[in-house]
């Protein structure tokens, strides 16, 4: 299928596919003869695992570093993109981006404290 069949088939854009592709995300597709890109059901279901990881908060930075390896990821994302570290909690680029969300909650919870106190004025 060409890229437009492609992006609809996955739920995004043509722009995203070739973004996906530029980063590395998405190996280059094979090409027609004219040179237009040529998707197939795998393509598919990889763009979806990417925007499917891309919205639980992992970056596209994050998805590069096991770009290699996303093509094992089917419907189960934690045991696949981050081994279990010591004491059962994910490792690798799932644990580095639950830790780098846990800093951001943190942080945001002690801004809204702060806030809250000035606005009380205690």
């Amino acid at each position: 299928m060409r890229i437009g069949e492609a992006a609809a088939a996955a739920g995004t854009t043509a722009r995203a596919l070739r973004f996906y592709e530029q980063r590395g995300l998405l190996p280059p597709p094979e090409r027609t003869a004219s040179g237009q890109r040529e998707y197939g059901p795998d393509e598919v279901a990889r763009v979806r695992v990417i925007r499917d990881l891309l919205g639980l908060g992992l970056t596209v930075e994050d998805l590069r570093a096991c770009a290699d390896r996303l093509h094992l990821v089917t419907e189960d994302v934690s045991p696949r993109c981050g081994s279990a570290g010591a004491g059962g909690a994910p490792s690798g680029v799932v644990g580095r981006r639950l830790a780098a969300l846990d800093s951001e909650i943190g942080r945001l919870v002690a801004l809204r404290e702060n806030l809250a106190r000035r606005a009380s004025g205690r």
